[in-house]
């Protein structure tokens, strides 16, 4: 997510002083035994244990100190005296698995364990990277898919601990009826060195592999630009180096109408700066997927740009520009309709699909990042901008203060600064361009239409309300066990007050599942009455 300065800060520094790993470093010399006794209970979760190489008495610093680099960085600018902590590195592990009776279903295996993420890293439980050195399945997901790197997601912030796994299977039973990818994910409980760290959800990664993006991958070496391009539509694209990110100029930041169910009420929102004096951060693209060359940072950057142009000149100027044979340049044409330039670019199914996601979970961060597509001009590629990946969720459905009763349209309307605690109170207002662009198309709202009732019928939301009620008792002591541990659904000073008010008044994870399960109700409902024919 988007960092969030001042009131954030005061956590952030609170926790550098008082010590991210306090609560390890206050265990009782008993530890050991209670590590066997938490190693040979009974489980209802499946049992992910880490163990460093390294035995040095500081060596669990590497998932209790670091911060992401350019959010230390971003504290120091407005924090006096603050002491930027380490940034995230690999320790060497070995990693097992044991299913919920305690038979081992991954063998110890070698890999390397960081700490990955964003502002979340500021947090005492943090997200960790896995990288193992062979391909490894984990419980079956992604149909058994062999992959070397896989996620643990603390779920800190969000008090239900279901938002994300309930948002990937929505995504997943969504995006897999027409072969898009999203990630799939199952709880386990984590021990790191025969120490208790919790709950997380194990997730796949967003990469590209065959069993995940599924694009053309190029060799180490080349450099032609027919290959697959893996992007993010970013806020932190300027951290990264000049080849792996661009920005974006959208049909030279040309207004928007903002799509909120009444004709737009006269407003129009640029998602870009516009001038000196107006305070829009921009976004723009990192490109995620390996690229070896100048010319091919240059060759996605201008179809990327060019796409949305076309997509632009299509709804807004009825006019239908085509590019050259090259991919290089675009100029209008009259042989063919504005629907079928854009289709000719873009396949709109995906971008329905992620439409409907991103409608269905109103998520805080929609216009900043965590906002996938892809590109592939492979040999067996379809050239055309594609839609998946959904992704990053526990600022959503309303954990933060957005469509808090269910009501109205959001992904495709103006949204408030991810920094604005509540609806309104951000410091600027802007929208995902990828979602408003098309968004008064009657041909489009026709695809929204069929895809959701297909999906409404097929129960797929109702299954994922249901999941949300079924996982909640079933890992009931789960996890009452994981805040025994971390006890962040009462002292939840590092983030309470991102919190929307409903969801601040949640005491225990079955109270913020219970709010869950409401406001999907609600959500859903809202968008049948709306979209079911």
């Amino acid at each position: 997510m988007k960092i969030i300065p001042i009131i954030s800060v005061l956590s952030a520094v609170s926790v550098i002083l008082c010590g991210c790993s306090a609560s390890r470093k206050a265990e009782t010399p008993s530890q050991i035994q209670q590590a066997a006794e938490f190693t040979s209970e009974q489980q209802s979760m499946p049992v992910l244990s880490i163990e460093t190489k390294n035995k040095s008495d500081n060596v669990l610093d590497f998932v209790t100190e670091p911060f992401a680099l350019h959010v230390s960085e971003a504290i120091a600018s407005w924090t006096p005296g603050f002491e930027i902590p380490p940034a995230p590195y690999y320790e060497d592990c070995s990693v097992t698995l044991r299913d919920k009776d305690g038979n081992t279903i991954l063998e110890p295996a070698d890999a390397q364990v960081k700490v990955r993420g964003n502002w979340t890293t500021v947090y005492q439980k943090k997200p960790l990277k896995i990288k193992f050195a062979e391909k490894q399945g984990m419980l079956s997901l992604n149909d058994g898919a062999e992959q070397k790197n896989w996620l643990l997601l603390a779920e800190y912030k969000d008090a239900s601990m279901l938002r994300n796994k309930a948002a990937l299977y929505a995504s997943r039973s969504l995006l897999g009826q027409h072969d898009l990818f999203a990630a799939d994910g199952d709880f386990v409980q984590v021990e790191i060195n025969g120490e208790y760290f919790g709950v997380y959800l194990l997730t796949d990664m967003q990469q590209v592999s065959s069993s995940r993006v599924d694009i053309t991958e190029p060799e180490p070496d080349y450099k032609g630009t027919d290959i697959g391009y893996f992007l993010e539509f970013d806020g932190y694209f300027y951290q990264e180096d000049e080849l792996n990110s661009f920005p974006l100029d959208l049909a030279d930041n040309a207004p928007l109408t903002p799509y909120d169910g009444k004709g737009g009420s006269g407003q129009t929102v640029q998602c870009l700066s516009s001038s000196p004096a107006d305070c829009i951060e921009d976004v723009g693209i990192t490109i995620k997927s390996d690229i070896n060359s100048k010319e091919q940072h240059d060759f996605i950057e201008n179809y990327v740009n060019s796409v949305y142009r076309i997509m632009y000149e299509a709804a807004y100027n009825d006019k239908a520009y085509v590019f050259d044979a090259n991919y290089s340049k675009i100029s209008e044409s009259k042989d063919i309709t504005p629907r079928q330039a854009v289709e000719n670019v873009v396949d709109v199914q995906s971008l329905v699909d992620m439409y409907i996601i991103s409608e269905l979970t109103c998520d805080a961060d929609i216009y900043w990042s965590s906002f996938y597509m892809d590109a592939d001009f492979g040999a067996d590629g379809n050239k055309k901008l594609t839609f998946e990946a959904p992704w990053d969720f526990d600022s959503a459905m309303g954990n933060k203060d957005r469509c808090i009763d269910g009501t109205g349209f959001y992904a495709s309307n103006k949204v408030p600064d991810v920094n604005g605690g509540t609806e309104g109170g951000g410091m600027y207002d802007t929208a995902n361009p990828w979602l408003v662009v098309l968004a008064y198309e009657d041909w489009y709202q026709d695809m929204i239409k069929d895809t959701w009732t297909k999906a409404y019928d097929d129960g797929i939301f109702s299954n994922t309300i249901r999941l949300v009620q079924t996982d909640s008792q079933k890992y009931k002591d789960d996890f009452t066990k994981n805040y025994d541990k971390w006890n962040n659904i009462i002292d939840n000073e590092e983030f309470g007050h991102e919190l929307s008010a409903p969801a601040a008044k949640c005491r225990t994870e079955e109270e913020a599942a219970q709010f869950l399960a409401d406001w999907l109700t609600k959500r859903v409902d809202f968008l049948n009455s709306q979209w079911h024919k």
